[in-house]
């Protein structure tokens, strides 16, 4: 899945990936925000229905809509109705949230994580501009369908491992049948060894199994072959999670500093103090980044948060090592208290 599930599936185990764990950010309810959005069922399928249609891949929903569970390659899915948007609904992977989706207003990201990398693409290119986005970690196709709305003709590939978990999102979160967009049922980093050299406008990472990112999805290997496939000016964008001491986002930060010359860090304040486990999004390219206005973005959210760039950056890793291959560990596992809700 996207975020969490592709995040969570492709963690230590070889089972599917799966978005992130509604990136740590993404697991609290779902909100309001930049008209995109801020942050059980049973095993039983729902008795409500969803219908397809309106020719956009929208589709209409029958009143009393109910949950509908499954089980993917990650563990239980289910797709729980939001109360507040009549056509919005959260994709959860054994309770954890994964995404969130209103197939009314897919420009709505309900996750701060989310909001994060929708700042992102809003700032790949000039607005409107097609771009090739790369998404490693399907969820929902939250990022994808926002790209596909923000910038229509864009095209798209999405990875993602877990193929039961795909079909459950076709069958009942359709994708627009006009978006140009592809997903394959694939590893992220063999999915990502497919796409031909300089073919991304933008290639962003939100890989989970089981709520830890997989430890081939962070060494310097994996990066270089993300440069590899970016065009000389594009960019790319990881949801990480982590929590005190912060030893693995600042491993992570040292990680792409040696692939890419110029970086940027977004997370919650609480998040910087390592007070909190929580997200954030790590932004890289070979050229100088939007940094003043991605920071002005972010600062702006309805859960506002902080970037750093440059000097504090690299003071922050603290001297961390480069991760290669042959070290390279998932990410820590988040504390229970994470998923409930407050």
């Amino acid at each position: 899945m996207a975020g969490r599930a592709e995040h969570l599936r492709e963690a230590g185990d070889p089972g599917p990936h799966q978005q992130g764990p509604a990136n740590v950010a993404r697991r609290g309810t779902p909100g309001r925000g930049k008209g995109k959005a801020a942050d059980k069922g049973a095993g039983t399928k729902a008795k409500g229905r969803q219908d397809g249609g309106r020719g956009s891949g929208r589709g209409s929903v029958r009143a009393e809509r109910e949950p509908v569970s499954r089980p993917v390659g990650g563990g239980l899915a289910e797709l729980i109705p939001d109360r507040e948007r009549p056509h919005g609904w959260t994709l959860l992977i054994d309770g954890a949230p994964q995404s969130h989706v209103d197939l009314d207003d897919p420009a709505h990201l309900s996750f701060a994580y989310q909001r994060r990398l929708g700042h992102v693409i809003d700032l790949a290119a000039p607005p409107l501009r097609p771009l090739h986005v790369l998404h490693l970690g399907g969820g929902a196709f939250t990022l994808a369908r926002y790209t596909a709305a923000t910038r229509p003709r864009s095209t798209q590939q999405i990875v993602e491992l877990d193929a039961p978990l795909v079909q459950l999102v076709r069958d009942h979160l359709p994708l627009d049948p006009q978006a140009r967009v592809r997903v394959r049922a694939a590893d992220a980093r063999e999915g990502l060894g497919r796409i031909p050299d300089g073919w991304a406008d933008l290639v962003i990472a939100d890989v989970f199994s089981g709520a830890r990112t997989p430890a081939h999805l962070t060494s310097a290997e994996f990066l270089t072959e993300v440069r590899r496939v970016l065009k000389p000016e594009g960019r790319y964008a990881a949801n990480l999670a982590d929590g005190p001491p912060l030893a693995h986002l600042r491993g992570q930060v040292a990680t792409a500093a040696a692939v890419f010359p110029e970086l940027a860090l977004a997370a919650d304040p609480v998040v910087w103090r390592g007070r909190r486990f929580g997200n954030a999004v790590l932004l890289a390219s070979a050229l100088p980044l939007p940094v003043a206005e991605f920071t002005r973005r972010v600062a702006s959210d309805p859960h506002p948060g902080r970037v750093e760039h440059g000097r504090a950056l690299t003071d922050f890793t603290g001297g961390a090592a480069v991760v290669t291959d042959a070290a390279a560990k998932p990410s820590p596992a988040p504390p229970p208290s994470v998923f409930e809700n407050p």
